[in-house]
């Protein structure tokens, strides 16, 4: 396989813009490298672990989505994008029907991450709900294999990785940018290209034109609007169209991440770290560091929501004796989920850290049904939610994101204090979830909405999709379910 022709650097990359023009050439040829690398995949280059992950995240991914359409958000989406139609390409999911490509993923990425129960990775992105769409509707437009699936997906989970590691996770948010809408167009597009049979040439050029459309702004926390649901939907479709263009001769920018005026990673970041991108390409993969969430809530604070768990199964354990809550956390994290909870939206109370312990700590669960229209809302909740003190722990923020870390200290009544702190929360590599879980809810999450199909029915077309010579039973499935709209309002 071939790992492209880059410069490959030591630490961390360039600390500020200072001398970034002088510097550039350093980075040279590191878009056209990835893209050699892109090009060069194949089946036998991942390992037994990758594969598994990877199948874990198809699963999972896809339960995600079909509960996902059901929710009052998404489904103005599919209705827009049955307005919009175009040529009969690929089943948009409950409709019936088959619409253009670039109309799916926009539907299929939004359902996905409609609910926030989507894979995640320490990059602080969401891989699946934009790479899997892009499977999916070209698996079913040209009918693919099962084989095809499986190294495309691995190339858009390792561009997705990659571009939001160069850029540097932690400095991009604090500017305000969504990673899995910024860095989820290279994922599309790299996916995409692969499915595609794009050379090294046209997949830089699918890159460009995918870095060209980034966007995806943190505003949503301001109102709990619906935008962060769209950022994954609408990164699947730019990313597509970049591939699509590139294949028709349309030129992108083949320098998107090193060009001296208007690269991707220094308009992004204070801080990028160019390095990151190619770094060990083919011997360092990030496909099998993907996390899935047995939470419906921000992946930031899932250790915290562990911790409070952790509470909930002491016997002696009584609210009633809860004096004062503190949480320990990252800057980062504080930044991105450490806003006084005011109930305002579900996915507010998704974000919200202060929420998703005070309802831990009261339901011994943060999954769907904790974030419901009248949980959110519930009194003892809200007033539990809004004794949650935050500090920032030293040794936490020192080691975010590679550790995303949090604790919970609970002083009693009586004087007395606990602290429960996890490092490495229920679903991350160091703490993985099985096949088995990640099924279970999948079944869970598909009852709970379809009319028509079980879950356990749809698992079966689901399952072992890498084996499989057509996906077509699946792509016939999902188009032609009928599911039961959730009774929610975003606001």
């Amino acid at each position: 396989m071939t790992s492209g022709r880059a410069v490959l650097m030591g630490g961390d990359g360039m600390d500020d813009l200072a001398g970034w023009s002088e510097k550039a050439h350093k980075f040279d040829g590191i878009t056209m490298a990835l893209a050699e690398f892109l090009v060069g995949i194949e089946p036998g280059d991942l390992s037994t672990t990758i594969v598994d992950t990877l199948e874990k995240a198809f699963v999972d991914a896809i339960g995600c989505g079909v509960y996902g359409f059901a929710t009052p958000w998404c489904e103005r989406v599919r209705r827009f994008c049955l307005e919009q139609g175009g040529p009969s390409q690929a089943g948009l999911w409950a409709s019936g029907t088959k619409v253009s490509a670039v109309n799916t993923v926009l539907a299929t990425g939004t359902a996905i991450h409609s609910f926030d129960f989507d894979d995640h990775s320490r990059a602080k992105i969401h891989p699946g709900a934009v790479v899997v769409p892009t499977l999916l509707a070209l698996g079913e437009q040209f009918d693919l294999s099962g084989q095809d699936l499986l190294v495309a997906m691995a190339a858009g989970y390792e561009t997705m990785n990659r571009v939001s590691l160069a850029a540097n996770p932690g400095r991009t948010k604090s500017r305000g940018w969504h990673l899995t809408g910024t860095a989820g167009t290279f994922a599309s597009a790299a996916a995409a290209a692969k499915l595609l049979g794009l050379n090294a040439a046209q997949t830089a050029s699918a890159l460009g034109l995918a870095g060209t459309q980034s966007s995806g702004l943190w505003a949503f926390t301001a109102d709990g609007s619906m935008s962060k649901r769209l950022h994954a939907g609408r990164a699947a479709q730019a990313g597509l169209v970049s591939a699509l263009m590139a294949r028709a001769g349309f030129k992108g920018p083949t320098k998107i991440f090193e060009a001296k005026d208007g690269s991707f990673l220094f308009a992004m970041s204070d801080s990028p770290r160019p390095d990151r991108l190619v770094q060990r390409l083919g011997q360092d993969w990030y496909s099998d560091q993907t996390c899935f969430k047995p939470y419906a809530c921000c992946g930031s604070n899932h250790a915290c929501v562990d911790a409070a768990l952790a509470f909930t199964r002491e016997p002696e354990f009584h609210l009633s004796q809860v004096k004062r809550i503190v949480a320990g956390i990252a800057e980062v994290v504080n930044g991105q989920t450490g806003f006084v909870y005011l109930a305002d939206s579900v996915l507010n109370a998704q974000m919200s850290l202060r929420y998703n312990i005070a309802v831990a700590l009261i339901d011994a669960q943060a999954s769907v049904e904790q974030f419901s229209e009248h949980k959110i809302r519930q009194a003892d909740v809200v007033a539990l939610a809004q004794r949650v003190e935050i500090e920032i722990d030293p040794e936490i923020d020192r080691n975010y994101p590679e550790i995303y870390g949090g604790q919970v200290t609970i002083e009693f009544i009586d004087g007395t204090k606990q602290t429960r702190r996890v490092d490495y929360s229920l679903g991350m590599p160091e703490n993985p979830v099985s096949l088995e879980s990640v099924s279970n809810k999948f079944r869970s999450l598909v009852n709970a909405v379809s009319v028509d199909i079980s879950g356990e029915e749809l698992l079966g077309s689901v399952l072992k999709p890498f084996e499989r010579g057509s996906l077509c039973p699946l792509y016939a499935k999902l188009r032609d379910l009928k599911i039961k709209p959730l009774k929610v309002n975003e606001f």
